[in-house]
């Protein structure tokens, strides 16, 4: 799905931040893909809310589902390589 654009009610993946690194290096909770799906694309016609989003960022709104419940994020950045923390991509598919 890589190079398609995103729609709303698309199932994507949302990285999450994980815990704060430890002074040792750790975390109590590292970073891990969460099922989410787009509330909301944004376009140069619709900007994101966000004054800080780089045009053609590939920018969403989301709805991310978390064993422990769900919350929503406004504008959320695409990284289809490194998959940061904070950041939505699509599955990754088994072949």
């Amino acid at each position: 799905m890589p190079g398609r654009e995103p729609q709303i009610g698309d199932s994507v993946h949302y990285a999450s931040h994980g815990s704060p690194v430890r002074p040792d290096g750790t975390q109590a909770y590292t970073s891990q893909c969460r099922a989410a799906i787009v509330t909301a694309t944004y376009d140069e016609q619709n900007p994101p809310p966000d004054p800080e989003c780089p045009p053609g960022a590939g920018w969403v709104g989301l709805a991310v589902l978390n064993p422990s419940g769900m919350f929503f994020r406004e504008t959320v950045c695409q990284d289809e390589r490194d998959h940061a923390g904070g950041t939505w991509h699509w599955p990754e598919r088994a072949e």
